[in-house]
């Protein structure tokens, strides 16, 4: 017979709030069933999902994303290891990019991030005859392709 989990243990074992299990059920990314006496009860392969769920977000992987991924896994077993890894090769891209952008800003964060501004047009530093209009509005070094650091100079 399987482990089946109150929402509580649920809860407490995958370290979110109850509110939130009610919310990723709403959301389509996790089931419970009841019991006769009405009570909600989840069985074990949701702390799997869950760890996924909470995973994807803290990489800033959209909910509905998530729910994407979460749809193709099989019914009635947790996600194993090659699940886990068909879905994270997915993500990589997007890691990669948040990453080069978080380095950037960390790094760059005191110097010009390219916002276009009209102080920047007379920038002698970064921006010397306005060269970065040209490649468009925003953040434009921040938000420029690749991982080096100042490639305008």
């Amino acid at each position: 017979m399987a482990v089946e989990l109150s929402v509580g243990e649920v809860a407490e074992r995958a370290g979110v709030a109850v509110s939130a299990l009610h919310f990723y059920e709403r959301k389509g990314l996790i089931r419970s069933h009841r019991t006769g006496g009405n009570q909600r009860r989840y069985d074990r392969d949701v702390l799997r999902r869950l760890a996924i769920i909470r995973m994807g977000q803290e990489l800033g992987v959209p909910l509905a994303e998530i729910g994407e991924q979460l749809e193709a896994l099989p019914d009635g077993r947790p996600a194993g290891k090659a699940d886990w890894a068909r879905m994270s090769s997915r993500w990589r891209d997007r890691l990669d990019r948040r990453i080069t952008l978080m380095t950037r800003l960390r790094d760059e964060l005191t110097g010009c991030i390219g916002c276009g501004c009209l102080s920047l047009k007379t920038c002698p530093l970064y921006n010397r005859g306005d060269l970065l209009s040209s490649e468009g509005s925003g953040p434009r070094r921040m938000m420029r392709p690749g991982r080096d650091v100042f490639d305008l100079e």
